[in-house]
């Protein structure tokens, strides 16, 4: 409201309707003219950036703030006659979303490549969901956003959901050796890969919060095969079989009128006050969650969510942009890094595979179309 006029201050403030806004620009469309004194709104839930003449100056958290620019009203819009009535001085205001966003979907569209210890070369599709937030709202900005007015889940989650189809492939040929050790290791694969994936969502700053493996199959072919070989466990489990008979002859026992059911019945009695124990302890109230704590990521001490800096370690809390080469933290106005000397502008080169060559991730171990390492 009142973001485009000549006479009146500016009042900010956004409201995500949808849901699936990450990051929302005021103006939406175009630069704005924000006046000297316009007041700027964020609720608990969302962070701003505020651009000026091109470049953002802070990251501002929750609370009412005073935004400061050289537009003055009416009398910049009497001085940049010589511009079109249009005043020189831009400014907007990008407010990020940093809630959870669950439920994003990943997946392979084709089969991947894995070499099987048991059945060789097959191709397996994987599917899962993943939950996302904004950790950085200026690196995330910078990085991917850039002067898009809206920037929603839809936009992200394809591009996401391929680099963790790659890293997906690495970790399978790297730890797992036939996929028939794999349904019992979804847990433990869903964390060491949500592992391996940290690196490559802080680049723009993004947390992986939760990420899930719903289900990994193979070929219809592979499948009936699993199928055969499974048949054949059968006859290993007669005695299972057996205790299950036995098991169902005693609750036929315990159900008729007889001597010997009345000492079954008697049996189950006595197991009855320790059945209801159980459930009383399962439906005992669970204790509210700890409230989140800010720490930084190189020492873990708690830091305020106002600190540009740790003040423990000096790590830089508050991120502008990365080295695509290294991933040193750097200032907003670098050229090149510190650490390698790389220039900023210089992007992370894809690794083609020697064997079909299909484009990889710049450090892909094995080929995300073949299987093949690289």
């Amino acid at each position: 409201m009142g973001t485009d006029n000549v006479i009146f201050l500016e009042v900010i403030e956004w409201f995500d309707e949808s849901g699936k806004e990450l990051v929302h620009r005021i103006p939406e469309k175009g630069s704005g003219e924000i006046k000297f004194g316009a007041q700027l709104t964020i609720r608990e839930s969302q962070a701003a950036v505020f651009f000026y003449n091109g470049r953002a100056y802070d990251a501002l958290g929750p609370g009412r703030h005073t935004l400061q620019t050289a537009n003055i009203p009416v009398l910049t819009k009497v001085l940049s006659l010589p511009w079109g009535m249009t005043s020189p001085l831009r400014a907007e205001v990008y407010i990020t979303n940093m809630k959870v966003f669950p439920n994003l979907k990943w997946g392979t569209r084709d089969p991947v490549a894995f070499r099987d210890s048991e059945l060789g070369l097959i191709r397996l599709r994987a599917f899962g969901i993943f939950n996302l937030r904004i950790l950085q709202p200026v690196l995330f900005i910078n990085s991917l956003v850039g002067t898009q007015g809206v920037y929603t889940t839809e936009e992200i989650e394809e591009y996401l959901s391929r680099v963790i189809v790659s890293r997906f492939n690495d970790f399978m040929g790297e730890h797992i050796d036939t996929i028939f050790n794999l349904p019992a290791r979804y847990n433990e694969l869903s964390e060491d890969l949500k592992k391996l994936l940290q690196d490559d969502f802080s680049r723009f700053g993004l947390g992986l919060t939760d990420l899930y493996i719903n289900s990994i199959t193979p070929p219809p072919e592979v499948q009936k095969a699993i199928d055969d070989k499974s048949r054949l466990g059968v006859f290993d489990d007669l005695n299972k079989l057996l205790k299950m008979k036995a098991a169902m002859a005693m609750e036929a026992a315990s159900q008729t009128q007889s001597e010997a059911g009345a000492g079954m019945g008697m049996g189950m009695g006595f197991m009855m006050p320790a059945m209801f124990a159980d459930a009383f302890k399962s439906t005992a109230p669970q204790q509210t969650a700890a409230p989140e704590m800010f720490k930084c990521p190189d020492c873990q001490q708690p830091v305020t969510r106002e600190a540009k800096f740790c003040p423990s370690c000096g790590h830089q809390i508050l991120l502008f942009q990365q080295c695509s080469q290294c991933g040193s933290n750097l200032p907003p106005d670098a050229r090149f890094c510190f650490k390698c000397g790389q220039p900023v502008d210089i992007k992370a080169q894809q690794k083609k595979c020697p064997h079909c060559g299909h484009d990889n991730l710049s450090n892909s171990t094995f080929c995300n179309q073949c299987g093949e390492r690289i």
